[in-house]
């Protein structure tokens, strides 16, 4: 079996082939990143042996089209993390960068860890649609947050006292925002008063906005995995991150493969008679953020979640540690609700088929 390592870029796309055994380099090639370069890709991939996995480099804003061409002419996909990738970089006797060297290290972390260790590609459609949707709204709030940090500042120069009673976080509130507004009338012609007063208006917009979307997310969410509404302390927002960062919990065989990647499987860090494990710095942070809210929330109103928390406690973990073990406790138990379906409906349309020109007969 040999494996195909994909460094990719945003007009064409680097491949390496390399033995699963040995890691001995079959070949390399480059290829446009567009449908013909697509095709002459799997050509040269099934000249080189019939039993093959590609290794892609995770970062799907290049590579999307790529993965749905390989997915559609019935490869097998698995993705693997850059820092994955530089750190076999680091390791390739070979001095220096280029993508040809990308490539192989791609490849090459595959081939060292074994291919079963990597998530599978995996396209869901309906998640990619709630990631675009939610990490659009994240950047409206976040815009927004800059705009009223400024006009914060403008009030403190305008009427100190008002700005001064004004509640934290509270500028995204009508009755806030109405007060601010009537304030800002009083100063007439001020130019100072004239920027506030624009800020306020950009300041509204994106919060109907950003209340609009968390509207519409909420609608895909009970359309696309309702279970998750249901547990305690997932809210929209939350479930949206869930949906969309996972991407797709089939692509993960097990819930500690799911664990791994949101960051919350603990890593052995024992040494002699000390047996230990020390925090999960890697994985998908917005993972572990999404998992780390229902700890917090199931922590403060669910009797089971605290009895569990003292069980911990008792055992001789700190506060920490235990809120560690319930993140990884509830990663099995979120992988499971994002496996679950929603009932099927018969009114609703079937999904769109990937339509790929690469697809049309000539791949398969």
């Amino acid at each position: 079996m040999i494996v195909i390592g994909a460094d990719t870029h945003k007009r064409t796309h680097m491949l390496a082939g390399v033995d699963a055994d040995t890691g001995q380099v079959f070949g390399a090639r480059q290829i446009a990143a567009d449908n013909s370069g697509h095709l002459q890709a799997v050509r040269w991939a099934r000249g080189l042996d019939p039993e093959r996995v590609w290794a892609i480099e995770d970062c799907r804003h290049v590579s999307r089209r790529l993965e749905e061409a390989l997915l559609a002419a019935g490869e097998r996909v698995v993705r693997v993390p850059p820092k994955m990738m530089g750190a076999s970089r680091r390791g390739e006797r070979e001095a220096g960068k280029s993508d040809e060297i990308d490539a192989l290290a791609v490849a090459r972390a595959v081939v060292k860890d074994g291919v079963e260790r990597f998530p599978a590609a995996y396209l869901d459609e309906r998640a990619m649609e709630i990631r675009l949707l939610s990490d659009h709204r994240d950047d409206l709030v976040r815009e927004r947050t800059r705009i009223q940090n400024r006009l914060r500042w403008h009030l403190l120069e305008l009427c100190p006292e008002l700005e001064a009673q004004l509640p934290k976080g509270g500028l995204d509130r009508h009755v806030v925002l109405e007060r601010i507004a009537r304030r800002l009338r009083a100063f007439g012609g001020d130019q100072r008063a004239r920027v506030a007063r624009e800020q306020l208006s950009r300041v509204r917009t994106l919060t109907r906005q950003s209340n609009e979307l968390e509207r519409e997310l909420r609608r895909l969410v009970e359309a696309h995995r309702p279970a998750l509404l249901a547990e305690q302390g997932c809210g929209t927002l939350t479930a949206a991150t869930l949906i969309g960062r996972t991407a797709g919990a089939e692509r993960f065989p097990t819930d500690a493969h799911f664990a791994r990647q949101a960051g919350v499987a603990p890593i052995p860090a024992s040494s002699g008679r000390v047996v230990r494990h020390r925090l999960h710095r890697g994985g998908d942070r917005q993972l572990n953020r999404a998992l780390y809210m229902i700890a917090i929330t199931k922590a403060r109103i669910d009797p089971q979640t605290k009895a569990y928390l003292e069980r911990r406690r008792a055992e001789g973990k700190t506060k920490r540690e235990a809120l560690r073990c319930l993140k990884r406790h509830l990663a099995g138990h979120i992988h499971r609700r994002l496996l679950s379906m929603p009932p099927f409906d018969l009114d609703q349309e079937p999904p769109i088929e990937i339509n790929a020109a690469i697809s049309g007969g000539c791949l398969t």
